[in-house]
């Protein structure tokens, strides 16, 4: 038996019984007659359970219970956007992550180093374009037409359609023909009185009823627009939420700012409201303040007067034009000038800052040459932001592709073979300057929801930290709201963004009518392969995962294709020129495709 037991350290015998790699008594081999060693023995499929002939003495049959898995779907109580809430909540203070670190003063004066910014506005017929420039670089656009309004921030009220208890969703009718959509998770159950009860929205809402909402999401394609209860109405430093009983400040102020901020809402804010201080009340003065509460309170009681009067869906207030939004939120002492070209453009801008900023009316101007845009290169940006692949002034390249679930940017060494040191330095300065470009990218494209980035691998731990780091930096300059998750095992950089108006490429693009934006078109029979040396965005240096080398160990060049413009048929084979790729000594090839400036 010991020597059984010895070639079955795990406890099973020789003849498939299960037991026990130690004995519970003296071993046999002590020459004791007592020994109570039991054996265990595991019931097959369609044994019986009682002890069989075969058995050894003392054997126990263990019966394998059924495992209570849960293959019925498993139902939430209550609402289920509430509690996905309270679970990053928890998730959150079992992280120790309870807010995102404030920014320190050093940091936060670091964000805005020395940089020249300018905003410039073009207007042509009904079309009003906003570039916003830090050292002669775009980084934000805004596209806003007349038969193209916005109605995020405006405040309805709209008569509810239908509930659907399953989605967790009522359809409100705001008066737009289509209509909007109101989810639990933004329903104001404060105001229905629902504080401290089970919250349900087929119990809050019913069809008929009038409920007071804001569109807090433009619709898109056969969706209607997002709706939420929970009012707020933002003003140049503030904004004022009616209803609410907290009040903060934004993150994006320094430690000692924030203090005295709050110091000042004390004395100034109404017991039954709440406000949000926005990043552009740094250095307001208590009058400044003062004076934005008392218009944002007497908008709300006029919001209130009208809803209380006829029946909707009705407006009962609209949120200005793109362009006064654009200029409310971002024109303050950071910038150094405003060019407005276009007569109507120059009136709106100029009668507006006179009324709420008049310090800032001196740093406005009326563009009166040919073109705003051409004389600040904003054209010539705009077309290079347009492509897939984007250049860094070293050498290097990005590659942006956009998902239906997220968008991904590849980071490519290119050209850039660095100027000394080792591979390792080499592709941390690349991955330095890519951060850089990404952040830039993200504002201007207006990319939102989930983003993956794939840096170039680097072994040190601190030229990851380092490239992270500066990341974060750059977001800085980014108003809107993002997070930025810890690297992933694979080593991607994740993070998410909040998209705030109409993308690039949804204002100067439409879905291919031929694949209908899939990048490939479709035969019924089998195709001609495609080369298999086509250009994929330049070749990446450094280590790939894996082991594997990024370059090859040969001498063999590699073949890069570049494909012009043609007017072949689909089916027809395209005209391609070929390059060859040289290989750098590091192990990187060399795009055959010289860099652009940024």
């Amino acid at each position: 038996a010991g020597a059984e037991a010895a070639s079955h350290p795990t406890g099973e015998s020789a003849d498939g019984t299960d037991e026990p790699a130690h004995d519970d008594g003296p071993s046999d081999g002590e020459g004791s007659s007592s020994s109570t060693r039991r054996r265990r023995r595991r019931r097959r499929k369609g044994e019986s359970d009682a002890p069989s002939e075969d058995d050894p003495e003392n054997t126990v049959v263990k019966v394998r219970a059924r495992r209570n898995a849960a293959d019925g779907i498993t139902s939430v109580e209550g609402s289920t956007r509430l509690e996905a809430k309270r679970q990053r909540r928890r998730e959150g203070r079992d992280a120790g992550r309870r807010r995102v670190p404030i920014l320190s003063e050093s940091e936060f004066l670091a964000r805005r180093e020395s940089v020249s910014r300018e905003m410039v506005v073009r207007q042509r017929g009904d079309l009003i374009q906003i570039g916003v420039l830090e050292d002669n670089v775009l980084v934000e656009h805004y596209v806003a037409r007349e038969s193209q309004v916005s109605l995020i921030g405006n405040v309805y009220l709209g008569r509810v359609q239908n509930v659907l208890p399953s989605m967790e969703a009522a359809f409100v009718d705001i008066g737009k023909g289509r209509n909007a959509i109101l989810y639990a998770g933004e329903v104001d159950w404060k105001s229905l009185g629902f504080e401290g009860k089970p919250r349900k929205i087929e119990d809050a809402l019913s069809s008929g009823q009038s409920v007071l909402v804001q569109v807090s999401k433009d619709p898109v394609g056969h969706k209607g627009a997002r709706l939420t209860g929970q009012i707020s109405l933002p003003g140049r430093f503030l904004v004022y939420v009616p209803r609410g009983h907290t009040s903060g400040i934004s993150r994006k102020l320094p430690d000692g700012e924030r203090s005295r901020l709050k110091g000042l809402l004390k004395d100034i804010l109404p017991d039954d409201a709440g406000v949000i201080v926005r990043t552009a009340a740094e250095g307001a003065s208590e009058d400044q303040l003062t004076r934005d509460v008392a218009t944002l309170t007497a908008r709300w009681d006029d919001i209130e007067k009208k809803s209380t009067s006829g029946q909707g869906p009705k407006l009962l207030y609209g949120e200005p034009d793109v362009m006064i939004r654009v200029v409310r939120d971002l024109f303050n002492e950071d910038f150094t000038r405003l060019a407005v070209q276009g007569d109507d453009a120059w009136d709106s801008v100029d009668a507006y800052v006179r009324h709420v900023a008049p310090d800032l009316s001196e740093r406005l101007e009326r563009f009166t040459g040919d073109d705003v845009f051409s004389a600040h290169r904003v054209d010539e940006q705009i077309v290079k932001a347009l492509d897939r692949k984007v250049w860094l002034p070293s050498g290097g390249s990005l590659v942006i592709d956009r998902t239906e679930a997220m968008t991904v940017v590849d980071v490519n060494t290119g050209k850039f073979t660095g100027s000394g040191g080792n591979l390792e330095e080499t592709v941390t300065r690349n991955n330095l300057e890519a951060a850089e470009e990404v952040v830039r990218q993200l504002r201007l494209r207006d990319i939102g929801g989930i983003i993956v980035i794939d840096f170039i691998d680097m072994v040190l731990e601190s030229n990851r930290d380092l490239v992270l780091r500066r990341m974060v930096e750059c977001l800085g300059r980014d108003r809107t709201r993002h997070q930025v998750a810890e690297v992933t095992s694979l080593g991607l950089v994740q993070m998410t963004r909040k998209k705030i108006g109409t993308g690039l490429l949804e204002a100067f693009g439409q879905a291919c009518e031929q694949c209908h934006g899939r990048g490939v078109i479709m035969h019924t029979d089998p195709v001609e392969p495609a080369s298999t040396d086509e250009e994929t965005g330049g070749r990446r240096g450094g280590r790939r995962r894996g082991g594997r080398s990024r370059g090859g160990s040969d001498d063999t060049a590699d073949l890069a294709t570049t494909d012009e413009p043609t007017d072949a048929q689909p089916g027809e084979a395209r005209d391609v020129t070929t390059e060859t790729a040289q290989s750098d000594p590091a192990g990187s090839n060399v795009d055959a495709e010289q860099p652009q400036p940024a």
